[in-house]
């Protein structure tokens, strides 16, 4: 019989919350990435918010303010996967974001300077895939399975004992 006092230290996260922590640690990786030469081709042109250069693979175009947005939103899915009520708006007000930048990357001219954030066709199709999956994260794991595992670990408890 399982109860609340035997669950094991790995049992204490819910889905989202690891969750919110893959995604978290995937964008801290790409954020840091973003900043080292070779991994980031033309390395010597990136600027803070110019929006040709460098390129993340050779194929993502990144800037500074790129970077530094990538390493703001992994800190803070690693900081919010603290709480499944925070795993889950960290995973769904982001996924709202990146959808609203490829709403952005689709009306902006890639050469012109309202470019800011160094966009381009890869980058809108990463972005889409990125709101898409933390968009299906945050809505499929709605419900903390925890709670209903410890209710039905109650129940059956309160059932024995009768």
């Amino acid at each position: 019989m399982t109860t609340a006092s035997s669950t094991s230290r790995f049992d204490t996260r819910s889905r989202v919350q690891y969750a919110s922590l893959i995604v978290g640690f995937a964008f801290l990786a790409v954020g840091i990435l973003g900043f080292v030469p070779g991994v980031t081709t033309d390395y010597d042109s990136l600027g803070f918010v110019d929006q040709h250069g460098a390129k993340l693979l050779g194929i993502f175009e990144v800037n500074a303010l790129h970077n530094i947005v990538h390493l703001a939103f992994g800190v803070a899915g690693i900081a919010l996967a603290a709480r499944h009520e925070t795993a889950r708006m960290y995973l769904v007000v982001g996924a709202i974001v990146y959808l609203t930048l490829v709403a952005y990357g689709v009306v902006v001219d890639f050469s012109s300077s309202a470019n800011f954030a160094a966009l381009n066709t890869a980058d809108n199709w990463l972005h889409l895939g990125l709101g898409l999956g933390m968009l299906a994260l945050g809505l499929g794991f709605w419900r903390d399975e925890r709670v209903a595992t410890l209710t039905t670990a109650r129940r059956t408890e309160d059932a024995v004992l009768r």
